[in-house]
């Protein structure tokens, strides 16, 4: 009997870093240097995050989304690491969370919707230290991808996505009506949680709308936890990055 796409989500695709001490705070720049860890209020009680803020006034932000809670997904996830860090070395303010309910994340997983209300709540802490943000960007991995592309939806300074195996499969993107940022799609050829013809599916469409480029990689060989596809999967990203950041792209 073969396994369930969530057993297959299930499996060990979350590697942890150590656990440093709780840091309760409401001001990261306080000490003077990026500090590990941050507590801040979200909907349901505290919500547990890492951030690095920016060298410079004005640095845009950014806001990496965990896998499935469920599922062992947390913002020590392989892929939201590297995400946390290809943006912090390009001098944007960045930040990593755990939803409610995981690691020191107060509440319970309540299906998306109280999800997409702590990123709200995450992103709008953020944005409490750069008021002035040049630009806002989220990216997501798997139900990570889901909820960052409803909130985009809702927060129309975000101008760019990077959705990494959104679960097209699993969950309704029909939201996306129309989608109003440009963004990458990254998906493994040899995904089994998430079908690819399914995120094709939702390429195709996202494509017909107007006013959007959306671009769609492909890695050959890649499941959905990119075991052994890492170097290929942050490529991607640092090649959709490099363009979208030049002053010169014409993608705003």
């Amino acid at each position: 009997m073969s396994p369930s796409p969530f057993q297959l989500r299930k499996k060990a695709c979350c590697l942890y870093s150590a656990q440093l001490p709780a840091l309760h705070m409401r001001d990261p720049y306080s000490a003077g240097h990026a500090l590990p860890e941050v507590i801040f209020p979200g909907p349901e009680g505290r919500l547990e995050g890492r951030f690095a803020p920016a060298p410079r006034p004005r640095a845009p932000v950014a806001m990496i989304l965990h896998p499935h809670p469920q599922a062992m997904g947390t913002m020590n996830n392989r892929i939201v690491q590297e995400l946390y860090k290809t943006f912090q070395r390009r001098g944007f303010a960045t930040l990593r969370f755990n939803f409610r309910g995981v690691g020191k994340s107060q509440g319970t997983f309540d299906n998306g919707v109280g999800e997409l209300s702590d990123a709200a709540s995450a992103l709008d802490w953020v944005q409490s230290f750069h008021p002035e943000a040049s630009t806002t960007w989220i990216a997501g991995v798997s139900f990570g991808a889901w909820i960052g592309m409803q909130l985009l939806m809702r927060r129309p300074e975000i101008r760019g996505f990077i959705s990494v195996a959104p679960p097209a499969n699993m969950y309704d993107f029909t939201f996306l009506a129309p989608c109003p940022s440009s963004g990458i799609i990254i998906q493994g050829e040899a995904d089994e949680v998430v079908t690819p013809s399914a995120v094709q599916k939702l390429v195709d469409k996202l494509r017909t709308q107007k006013h959007i480029t959306i671009h769609h990689d492909t890695i050959p060989g890649a499941n959905h936890f990119f075991e052994h596809e890492m170097p290929e999967l942050m490529g991607s990203v640092d090649r959709y990055l490099d363009m979208r950041l030049d002053p010169n792209s014409p993608i705003r």
